[in-house]
């Protein structure tokens, strides 16, 4: 079944979906928005529409600024179809997904993709024992319904994510044992110090951070700076967290550990689709390769948002205002110039900060590129390091090739949790540059399907 042609169809329904919604429809654009969640909002701001107001206080002023976006957005005309897993998007502007049952088509001029960002892997010994999950995992089941640790809960890694949770927690009244971070100083503190400049234009977004340091001191959190060699120990389940701290063996008793360090773009649509990816030093990541405006190549695609590269919500919001106001333009739209700089201006201001982030919380060699060989990397076919070290010497060159070798990244999340650790083991192992490694060839179906889903 397909819908009749829209103008413009969008793949999420985060910051900057509903913003890109928006800014179509105040041009007059037709636009469909497709989301796999029952309500907008992506993962940022999860469940703002129902969330109670206790919640949202103790989510902060960050998340509460998604709920006028949402607002707007849900009143804008766009046709927003909820709960649709979209597992094709094809370049004539067909995407295909999965709703109540039934795989359904719908097809645009134009398709903004704005499926945003994901946990980057963290594997270390003992990362795929039952009581350690992401920290960003966490957070969602704190937005979606209040869950929070019922004992004391261990947070490791690096990047803001994890000292918001941390914050986040003592605000709802959880126990945190200790924060245990991960971030290589001093020689971050030598890498960052070149985009100092750009962070204190964006002071803003210091002062944030400090706050949060100042409430984990108030709260007598044990912070461990520096620390190195993590692995979690225990038999069926987590029992402890071991690291090194200035020179010396710690272990923290722990049955919930929370991993983070850092996010990247979810990039299995552009993917899927053939579009150039490029390899960025900076993130540690692929990024979709795009213009300014976030068009692939010579296609009716844009990329918007943390799946265009980590900008963070606001800069998420005003990706997709121009990504729209680029699309209305080729649609034959008179396109505001003053608009357009007015946001270009905005996007700037936003991202200031970004350069000094990225460099600050660089994750370490020793937690993306595992060198014990018994850690598992692929935790769909539970395929090691060790393993895919031993293709290479087989003359495995890429990722693809190794779901030949041994099947790895063929499991129900194709990819997802291991291709980047994929990647940079290889490269490592062979001495090349990612970008000369590559990626897996992505293909649909994006995501598991059922057979019964296209019996009509």
């Amino acid at each position: 079944m397909s819908d009749a042609m829209v103008d413009l169809v969008i793949v999420g329904s985060g910051p900057a979906g509903m913003a890109a919604a928006c800014e179509a429809r105040a041009l007059d654009l037709s636009v469909v928005l497709l989301d796999e969640q029952a309500a907008s909002g992506g993962q940022i701001y999860r469940n703002i529409e129902s969330a109670p107001a206790d919640r949202v206080e103790i989510l902060g002023k960050d998340y509460e600024a998604g709920r006028s976006l949402a607002s707007d957005f849900q009143n804008s005309g766009a046709r927003h179809l909820r709960g649709a897993v979209v597992w094709n998007v094809s370049l004539d502007g067909a995407v295909d997904y999965v709703a109540s049952g039934r795989s359904q088509q719908v097809v645009g001029k134009h398709i903004l993709l704005a499926s945003g960002a994901m946990e980057r892997p963290f594997p270390i010994p003992g990362w795929t024992l039952p009581g350690v999950m992401g920290a960003g995992a966490a957070q969602i089941l704190l937005k979606g319904s209040g869950a929070l640790p019922n004992g004391p809960v261990v947070l490791a890694g690096c990047g803001p994510l994890l000292y918001l949770l941390a914050w986040q927690y003592l605000r709802a009244g959880a126990t945190i044992a200790a924060l245990v971070d991960a971030t290589a100083a001093p020689s971050a503190y030598k890498r960052a110090l070149p985009h100092a400049f750009g962070a204190l234009r964006g002071w803003r977004d210091l002062v944030k951070g400090l706050k949060l340091l100042s409430a984990l001191r108030r709260h007598g959190v044990p912070v461990f700076s520096g620390a190195s060699e993590l692995a979690i120990a225990g038999e069926k389940r987590a029992e402890s967290l071991a690291f090194r701290h200035r020179g010396r063996a710690v272990r923290i008793p722990t049955s919930l550990l929370l991993l983070h360090q850092g996010i990247v773009p979810n990039t299995q649509l552009s993917w899927s689709t053939g579009a150039k990816h490029r390899w960025d030093e900076d993130q540690l990541c692929w990024l979709p390769d795009t213009d300014p405006w976030g068009r692939l190549g010579d296609t009716p695609l844009y990329v918007a948002g943390d799946s265009r590269g980590i900008v963070g919500a606001q800069a998420s919001a005003v990706q997709g205002r121009l990504a729209a106001l680029a699309i209305s333009e080729r649609l034959g739209v008179k396109v505001d110039g003053a608009q357009r700089a007015a946001l270009q201006s905005q996007l700037k201001r936003h991202t200031h900060i970004r350069p000094f982030l990225n460099a600050l919380y660089r994750p370490t060699d020793e937690n993306r590129i595992p060198q014990d060989p018994g850690v598992v990397v692929c935790r769909c076919e539970e395929v090691t390091a060790g393993q895919i070290r031993r293709y290479v010497e087989l003359g495995c060159l890429g990722p693809n090739q190794t779901k030949a070798f041994g099947r790895c990244g063929m499991g129900p999340c194709q990819g997802r949790f291991c291709g980047l650790t994929v990647t940079e083991i290889i490269a490592r192992a062979r001495g090349v540059a990612p970008e000369e490694v590559g990626y897996y060839r992505i293909r649909p179906p994006i995501k598991p399907v059922m057979l019964g889903d296209f019996v009509q």
